[in-house]
Formats: C-alpha cells, sequence, structure tokens
C-alpha cells in the first residue's frame, strides 16, 4: 500500500526513529511501511495522522489505493 508517510515525516523535518518514538513503534516499521512493504494497522495509521495532522485517507492515499486494486481486478 502507497502512504506519505515519508513526505509528511521530511516536511516536519523528523528522522526515521523519532517519528517512531512518537507512535510506539520501532524504526524499522517506519522504514517499511515507507517502502510499502508493510501496511500500518488502523491505530498505527491514526496515531501517524495524529502526528502530521492530516487524515488517515490523506496519509494512506487511499483513493489512490483503491483505484490501483480496482485496475488489478480488472485484468
Amino acid at each position: 500500500m502507497k502512504t506519505r508517510v515519508k513526505e509528511f515525516r521530511l516536511q516536519k523535518g523528523m528522522t526515521q526513529q523519532q517519528l517512531a518514538k512518537m507512535v510506539h513503534v520501532s524504526n524499522r516499521t517506519i522504514i517499511s511501511i515507507e517502502k510499502g512493504q508493510y501496511n500500518p494497522s488502523l491505530m498505527l495509521a491514526y496515531r501517524l495522522s495524529q502526528v502530521f495532522h492530516v487524515s488517515i485517507e490523506e496519509l494512506c492515499c487511499l483513493e489512490d489505493n483503491l483505484k490501483e486494486e480496482e485496475s488489478h481486478d480488472q485484468k
């Protein structure tokens, strides 16, 4: 799943470690989310959205991910 975690983190001038500490996960989890290798749980997505002051929909690019999923289903 595509997210904007890295984009928002860099806008705030935060390191992966700082963000991980704020949302109570390992920095490996943040790295994996930023690389699209791990989908955050609803609670983690909520915590991240609170840190960045954005909606979960915006953070997780839900519209883009839905369109991508639908295009794969049509193939």
